[in-house]
């Protein structure tokens, strides 16, 4: 035992543990089988989660240094909440950083020294008495997570200390306590010698934001259990073995039963006891096997007894089956090649940060398996013992990543610079970083939804991690051991069992898997998912059927990391880096998310949930293809159902049984009648759950596939009336059957649109060529690259007007010059027909050495009071020309209101593809429609233009809404989504202002 705690411990790299209990599994334990099968709460745990006494001090000497004492009075103390952020509950303020340490330009220092005057100090007290029952036993306390360094006493005596934010630091309590009410002192300094190895890309924070609980053991005690359920080459025959630690070992007996998952026995056994050790295995014959497809659990029971046969604990630990290796480089499981359809998570709760609760992390498991997301890597940290348990109930493969970056060591502004990376080779740092691997892996050993073990993120590579890496394969043949970093120092490519790469496009990797590649690879992050992105996703997922050494990926990231805040009026708003007056800061880099900080889903979503699909459908008249690339799966759990719209309008809909056997194709006939009328057909095949599962209800939609076609019109008959031309000074009236159009010589453009007294026509419409930049377009810097068509887009100047009357319409064109190039020409002509309706040709000129056009379109303004919308276009959710993979063919409605994403920086959102018509509307119906004449069209209905959205960085920033403003076009670019620090969106989805563009398209009323 150690004593005389010192405030030099935090820059000491010798000292990150003082009287810390060994890493031991995560199980339960219990007296009676009853309880053990019951999964009750432990009666033998206590938990200290609540309110709690609490100072804060801005640094080590503002602290009061005796508040540990039992004489000290902290009874005119504030209070806090534990768990929980001391930053998220009025004490400091959060900072998120990303790559940077958090003290950079405040303190010019190297590791392992730490800011002198700016280390936030939270002092804890916590009064408790001896819990009813834990009188007898030993008393142990539990910190399930401190963010980044304490100490503790009790009754005023030192206990421990403890680094390592993410996993556990128990301690034994028994010779501090003292009959009634005992006084737990805790000091929690948010920057230790730990804060260099935890330079991860999320928000600061500090505290104890992990449950706390006290426990008790029984007289005898399985203190660690290490179970491998393990199959041979055949998969046939499975084989449970155990070793376990006891703790107070007397003699006695350890049983084992195995039961399936009805709760039939299967096979049993007793250990071999030997001092503290006991080992045991039992066969078994052709077990079911675990996947995340199907994620069978078994459960064993140990029983513990005394020599007099008397039972004195059960510890229940589920089991699965499975067999996880590398073979002929490819990783496979249960013998087959494996394709990680994954997303990389942080724990994350928009108002308590990392304090993430169960009913959070239910909600995450589901809609990962909703959205046919398979697998998880816990960046950047071992996460809560209960979503390793819910990955293995649920079937989520996991990637668990020990809590280790030290990106600001070796990476400044992108550039890799390691003259001073840590851990590298600087045997100093080898215990710190070796204990980080031994916390995670001893906790988390006994989930099989672990296959792979992560040695951390961006630290670059060395020696150190090296020997981490080594530990990792000493202790487990089970898995295979990740590591990113070793793409920067080849020299220790030994370290990662795979080739990981972070944000290496297409191209890129299929190089890579073309030069006779020796590992398997994956993408450890790709997609960067920042605001409006996730464009182009489709051509990673393509590589996973062209080259079997491609074994997936894992998106950056899941959810938004941004935070509660008020404004200056008092009104809630998510925020990002600096809305705190934190600095150094990264600003809006925290908001990532595949899905809303406040778990909502994002638009993204709907492309990830249909490229990740394990069945893919192709629908056709005669029936419908599916090919089954799940392992395991036979798709019997699914109905197919196959639905025939005609201009959008459900004609059939009928329902079949499915059965294709894994790697399998299987084709369904559903012949179409014969006669069928004129005009566009969809069918729309889908996959869908037979019965309610624990992710989801009956009904739900797994994969879906789409087959549009068309049945050729008859030609449109004319439309009759007489047409009334006013040839003004200034404006050109056309005037018919209860409306008045007019178009103004002198702005150039249509000015009215009236039907039966209703002015349409808020602001004109004019040539666009800016869309509000993305998160993407800003680190592509996009303004600087294609800026002159923002200018084109805010002037312009119109050089002809030309009027031509016809027997049944009237033409009006408008001619354009810009100024950023005088041989490009906008011409838009106006075609006005005796019903009202008035057709719309668009047309664009395009000249030599211009730079690449974010949108070719045409935009104008119509009153707010039109805000319902009803499509016939691709959806529902946004869509973009590289993010349209998982978007259908549908008549949907939204409001103007609800087209706007929540992405937190305003931007351009809410666009959708192939837009057959669309109605704009208010609540009584009466609006105008917009139809494609000849192609379909993109459209966006916001209440903001492009430039109110370029120029607010929140959303409480935009003006009040007065407006509904359309935007039609011919074209936008994509979203992209390789990267958001420089990437461009592919070739095949940008606009080339050097080629000739055009578009048509129809208003009428409604």
């Amino acid at each position: 035992m150690r004593e005389n705690p010192s405030t030099s411990w935090l820059t000491d790299l010798n000292t990150f543990k003082v009287n810390r209990l060994p890493a031991h599994s995560d199980h339960f334990y219990y007296t009676t089988m009853e309880e053990a099968r019951s999964g009750a709460p432990m009666s033998m745990r206590h938990s200290l989660n609540g309110t709690w006494k609490f100072s804060y001090s801005v640094n080590t000497d503002n602290r009061p240094a005796d508040f540990y004492k039992p004489e000290f009075n902290c009874g005119g103390w504030g209070s806090i909440t534990v768990p929980g952020h001391i930053q998220l509950q009025g004490y400091g303020q959060p900072q998120y950083v990303n790559t940077m340490y958090p003290w950079d330009g405040e303190a010019s220092i190297r590791p392992p020294e730490l800011p002198q005057d700016k280390n936030p100090v939270g002092c804890y007290v916590k009064y408790f008495n001896i819990p009813a029952g834990f009188e007898e036993g030993p008393l142990f306390i539990s910190f399930q997570g401190v963010e980044s360094a304490f100490y503790v006493w009790l009754n005023g005596q030192f206990v421990g200390y403890s680094e390592d934010s993410f996993t556990p630091a128990d301690f034994e309590l028994t010779p501090y306590l003292k009959e009634g009410e005992n006084k737990l002192a805790v000091e929690v300094y948010q920057r230790s010698t730990g804060s260099w190895l935890e330079d991860q890309d999320f928000w600061r924070f500090s505290g104890i934001f992990r449950d706390v609980y006290l426990y008790t053991v029984p007289e005898l005690h399985i203190f660690d259990a290490d179970l491998r359920a393990e199959l041979d080459a055949s998969f046939k025959k499975g084989t449970l073995s155990a070793a376990l630690t006891l703790l107070c070992p007397t003699e006695g007996r350890v049983h084992a039963e195995l039961v399936d998952a009805a709760g039939t026995l299967i096979g049993s056994a007793d250990a071999r006891i030997d001092g503290d050790k006991a080992v045991l295995s039992i066969d078994v014959e052709e077990p079911s096997l675990w996947s995340a497809e199907k994620p069978y659990l078994y459960q064993v029971f140990f029983k513990v007894y005394n020599r007099e046969g008397k039972l004195f604990e059960v510890v229940p630990q589920k089991v699965g089956f499975r067999r996880f290796e590398l073979a002929n480089k490819i990783m496979q499981l249960n013998g087959e090649r494996i394709v990680f359809k994954g997303v990389n998570r942080h724990e994350w709760n928009y108002r308590t940060g990392r304090t993430v609760t169960k009913d959070d992390m239910l909600w995450d498991i589901k809609t990962l398996k909703r959205n046919n997301i398979n697998a998880v890597r816990t960046s950047h940290y071992p996460n809560q013992s209960y979503w390793y348990e819910l990955c293995d109930e649920y079937g989520i493969y996991v990637i668990d990543e020990m809590n280790l970056e030290t990106h600001g060591s070796w990476q400044k502004m992108g550039a890799v610079e390691p003259s001073w990376n840590i851990p590298g080779n600087k045997a100093e740092w080898q215990d710190i970083v070796l204990d980080r691997a031994i916390s995670m892996y001893e906790r988390d050993k006994n989930h099989p939804s672990i296959l792979i073990w992560s040695c951390g993120n961006e630290s670059y590579a060395g020696e150190v991690i090296l020997k981490a890496s080594q530990y990792f394969k000493s202790k487990d043949s089970s898995r295979l051991v990740h590591y990113e970093g070793v793409f920067h120092a080849r020299e220790y490519d030994e370290t990662s069992d795979m080739e990981s790469r972070m944000y290496a496009k297409p191209a890129d990797i299929e190089e890579y898997l073309n030069d006779n590649p020796q590992k398997p690879y994956i993408s450890c992050e790709y997609m960067h998912a920042m605001g409006n992105s996730v464009g182009g996703m489709y051509k990673y997922t393509e590589l996973e059927n062209k080259y079997p050494m491609y074994q997936g990926g894992f998106i950056w990231d899941f959810i938004d990391q941004s935070l509660v805040k008020k404004d200056r009026y008092g009104n809630e708003f998510l925020a990002y880096g600096g809305d705190f007056d934190d600095r150094p800061t990264d600003y809006g880099f925290c908001t990532n998310g595949i899905v809303y900080a406040t778990r909502e889903e994002s638009p993204k979503i709907q492309e990830v949930k249909f490229l990740y699909q394990d069945f893919k459908l192709f629908p056709e008249k005669r029936g419908t293809r599916i090919k089954n690339k799940s392992l395991f799966s036979d798709g019997k759990e699914y109905f197919l159902e196959v639905c025939v719209f005609r201009e959008g309008v459900e004609l059939n809909r009928k329902q079949f049984d499915v059965s294709i056997a894994p790697q399998g194709e299987a084709f369904i006939e559903h012949q179409l009648p014969e006669e069928v009328s004129a005009g566009e057909y969809v069918i729309q095949a889908s996959l869908k759950l037979k019965g309610r599962t624990l992710w989801a209800e009956a009904g739900h939609e797994t994969a879906f596939g789409q087959h549009i076609f068309r049945v050729a019109n008859a030609e449109p008959v004319a439309v009759q009336g007489e047409l009334r031309v006013v040839k003004g000074d200034v404006n050109i009236g056309v005037h018919g059957s209860d409306f008045s159009i007019l178009f103004s010589k002198q702005a150039g453009t249509l000015v009215s649109l009236n039907y039966a007294g209703r002015e349409m026509i808020s602001f004109p419409p004019f040539p666009l060529f800016w869309r509000a930049t993305t998160d993407n377009d800003r680190g592509f810097g996009q303004s600087y690259h294609s800026g002159p068509w923002l200018a084109a887009s805010l002037a312009r100047r119109h050089t002809v007007v030309d009027l031509v009357e016809e027997k049944d319409r009237v033409k009006v064109a408008f001619s354009y010059k810009f100024s950023i190039n005088q041989e490009i020409e906008v011409q838009t002509v106006y075609t006005v027909y005796a019903d009202g309706s008035v057709g719309v040709k668009h047309s664009y000129k395009g000249a030599a050495g211009l730079p690449q056009m974010p949108l070719f379109g045409l935009s104008f303004k119509v009153p707010a009071d039109y805000d319902q919308l009803k499509w016939y276009a691709m959806g529902p959710d946004e869509n973009y020309s590289d993010r349209a993979k998982g978007a259908r063919l549908c008549i949907f409605e939204n409001t103007v209101q609800e087209n706007v994403s929540a992405y937190l920086k305003p931007q351009e959102s809410g666009n959708r593809t192939g837009v057959r018509w669309v109605e704009v509307t208010n609540k009584i119906g009466r609006g105008i429609k917009i139809t494609s004449v000849s192609e379909p069209l993109d459209c966006n209905f916001s209440p903001y233009t492009a430039f109110e959205l370029e120029n607010a960085q929140h959303h409480y920033e935009l003006p009040d809404v007065h407006y509904t403003v359309i935007t039609v076009a011919g074209k936008q670019m994509g979203v992209g989504g390789d990267d958001s620090w420089g990437a461009p969106v592919h070739d095949e989805h940008l606009i080339d202002a050097n080629e000739n563009l055009e578009f048509e398209f129809k208003i009428q009323r409604v």
